[in-house]
């Protein structure tokens, strides 16, 4: 995995939130066992209703698993591997990022989709709207005006994020679901969700979040659609794969309407000139993963043939974010913290730009923690290139 960061490292001793505020905490440390003990000493005793953990792909995942059997007990805990952390640095790699909700303020359950290659979507749908009622129930405690949000992460090389995430949306009903796709430190071999204290490929989990506090689900994009047009003409959906744009071999004409006929296609590519989808009257980016030896594109979203595409564009992405992170808290006030999930694309376009260091003082600023994900789910879509993440108020 490259390392994105351009500036010299401070050693960031992981440590709890202010008392009754989320329990936050990050590890740098090389071994497993000392990167979980350490965030174990930041919990302090706290009594946590769950938490939910992202870490690097480069921690061995036996290992992991069995320190946090070891150490992270008496809590529902889910979790997944990332293409990167965002942490109190901001963009961060080589760590581990924990946060955890405190009972009283929240209620906390967890449903795991084991094999999601075999997913059946009505015995889901049963499975979701059980998890639903029952956490509806054991949220009167908080009050009337508890707030319920569903927080989703999936394998990010299942090729089923859509499908997911469409089942799991409809059966919550108006309840909104926010996650994000795991990842593997642009290895693009096989990732990890936390799964019944394991670290799992082929899986996803659910969890139900209830809190009397303001929660606040959303989702950004830093780019808009430029003039080129482009029709993908042959596709294998399956896969994510486009043959041919245009009826021309399908890299060699992205290029040429992106402008850079001789360009290298590489993740920094892809990151710069995103191609846009448009649906449900709005534009969404639909990235591409990787550039095949014989020509085709593999895609992170779905594709078929006859969709019309766009190459997007930037916007002032710093701008956006400062005006985002601004009306964010005049609609909820104090925020304690936000759980985000942001496209590895953002975070390798924000290093060809120069803008890591910018993006990563407003993360820090505005206490925005979570990973780099291979995708962005945000209520029934799974979305590329994207900031999305839960907003928790005080």
């Amino acid at each position: 995995m490259p390392s994105w960061e351009t500036w010299e490292r401070k050693l960031h001793a992981p440590r709890p939130s202010a008392a009754g505020g989320l329990v936050v905490a990050s590890s740098h440390a090389a071994c497993a066992e000392q990167a979980i003990a350490e965030i174990s000493r930041a919990i302090e005793g706290r009594d946590l209703a769950g938490g939910i953990i992202f870490c690097s792909s480069r921690y061995p995942r036996e290992e992991l698993a069995a320190a946090i059997a070891g150490h992270l007990g008496g809590f529902p805990l889910v979790g997944c591997t990332s293409a990167g952390e965002i942490t109190a640095r901001g963009y961060d790699t080589d760590s581990l990022q924990f946060m955890g909700f405190p009972k009283g303020s929240f209620t906390f359950r967890a449903l795991h989709v084991s094999d999601i290659d075999g997913f059946d979507r009505e015995e889901a749908r049963r499975q979701i709207r059980h998890l639903a009622a029952n956490a509806r129930q054991e949220s009167r405690a908080l009050g009337e005006d508890a707030s319920q949000v569903a927080l989703f992460l999936v394998d990010g090389l299942s090729h089923r994020e859509e499908l997911l995430t469409m089942t799991v949306q409809d059966a919550l009903g108006d309840i909104p679901l926010i996650g994000g796709s795991s990842g593997d430190g642009l290895i693009f071999s096989e990732t990890g969700v936390l799964c019944d204290g394991a670290f799992r490929s082929g899986t996803a989990v659910i969890v139900m979040l209830t809190s009397a506090r303001p929660l606040h689900v959303f989702s950004e994009c830093y780019y808009r659609p430029g003039d080129a047009r482009m029709v993908v003409t042959l596709a294998d959906p399956e896969k994510r794969i486009v043959h041919e744009i245009n009826a021309a071999p399908a890299a060699e004409e992205y290029r040429r309407l992106a402008g850079s006929p001789g360009a290298l296609l590489d993740t920094a590519f892809f990151a710069a000139h995103p191609p846009m989808v448009r649906t449900g009257g709005a534009y969404h980016v639909r990235s591409i993963q990787t550039a095949n030896p014989d020509g085709s594109l593999t895609f992170y979203g779905a594709v078929d043939r006859g969709i019309v595409l766009a190459i997007g564009e930037p916007v002032d992405r710093i701008a956006q974010m400062e005006a985002f992170f601004e009306q964010l808290r005049s609609e909820l006030g104090e925020i304690d913290h936000v759980l985000c999930f942001d496209c590895v694309l953002n975070r390798i376009d924000a290093d060809s730009r120069q803008l890591v260091r910018p993006v990563s003082d407003i993360y820090a600023a505005n206490r925005v923690r979570g990973f780099n994900t291979y995708g962005e789910q945000f209520r029934a879509a799974h979305l590329n290139q994207t900031l999305s993440g839960l907003a928790i108020g005080r």
